[in-house]
């Protein structure tokens, strides 16, 4: 984001279960009260990757002029950390980051002017459970690389596994699984390499989101579980799909041919949605923010700037 106008802020958000104060980090790329393209909110995975892989998205302002609003969810990054609340199933839920995502938005002032959202794995499930709430001001969604149906992503997760050597996949799989060791560790890279980003090397901004998962695993551990291919949190029967009849702006889905969230995870998205376009990158697996990065603000490009 080196050379672009750069503003960094925090705002303060009321969480009276977390028994403390809590605040969001953000960043914005542009200006957006003087432009005349409403800005995008990029939503990152986890839930805990923070934002760091989510820069990528400059190349819209650079390219557009498109104004880019980048934050850490609650739990993560610059934002407040509650490992204390790791484990406490009431306490990480989708309304806690959707009253984070509320309440961003209009601390800038964005219901007026409208805005775009884009999510990434949790954050595209995190988008697609808001924009069915019909949040006033919310212009366009893009939904990359997010499961529609939990137990579907599990069931593609099973399906990958199937797919790696007898040998990782013995190390990966059965109730006596030691997620410590680094057997378990070493075969589980093998997994987010073929699935997650086939890039080589790895990006260091999908590095750190992956480090900050290994560094405050409070939200994640609790929401999707010990691993990323084995999801047993709070998530595991999420079916965000049922509601998505409800959405009525116009919605962009990607995802890669390699994507862990296979065809048939996103397919209810493009079923129930009523104004949907769907584009599989054929050269990506979970990461086509970078592993398809021209092509990726391409289309992202294109599906924001049409009126």
């Amino acid at each position: 984001m080196v050379g672009h106008p750069v503003t960094e802020g925090e705002v303060a958000l009321d969480v009276p279960s977390a028994g403390k104060p809590c605040k969001t980090w953000y960043i914005i790329v542009g200006n957006v009260k003087k432009s005349a393209r409403p800005p995008v909110i990029a939503l990152h995975g986890g839930p805990g990757s923070g934002h760091d892989y989510m820069v990528a998205l400059a190349d819209l302002y650079e390219e557009r002029g498109i104004p880019l609003i980048l934050c850490d969810q609650m739990g993560c990054g610059r934002s407040t950390h509650l490992p204390e609340k790791k484990g406490d199933e009431t306490f990480w839920t989708f309304d806690l980051f959707i009253s984070e995502l509320d309440n961003l938005i209009d601390h800038l002032n964005l219901r007026d002017t409208s805005f775009h959202l884009i999510g990434q794995s949790w954050g595209g499930m995190l988008g697609g459970a808001y924009a069915a709430r019909q949040p006033r001001g919310l212009r366009k969604l893009v939904l990359s690389g997010s499961p529609a149906s939990m137990p579907l992503y599990k069931k593609a997760c099973k399906y990958r596994l199937a797919e790696l050597p007898s040998d990782i996949r013995g190390l990966l799989e059965g109730d006596d699984v030691n997620h410590d060791s680094p057997e378990y560790q070493k075969a589980a890279n093998v997994f987010m390499r073929r699935y997650v980003c086939r890039l080589d090397p790895v990006p260091d901004p999908i590095q750190r989101a992956w480090k900050n998962l290994k560094e405050n695993p409070a939200a994640y551990s609790t929401m999707q579980g010990t691993s990323e291919f084995d999801t047993c949190g709070t998530l595991k029967d999420w079916e965000g799909w049922k509601d998505a009849h409800k959405i009525e702006v116009e919605v962009l889905l990607l995802n890669g041919r390699y994507d862990e969230v296979m065809d048939f995870v996103m397919e209810p998205w493009f079923k129930a949605i009523n104004k949907v376009k769907w584009v599989t990158l054929e050269n990506s697996s979970h990461t086509s923010i970078w592993e398809e990065r021209e092509r990726f603000m391409q289309l992202c490009g294109q599906f924001l700037s049409q009126d």
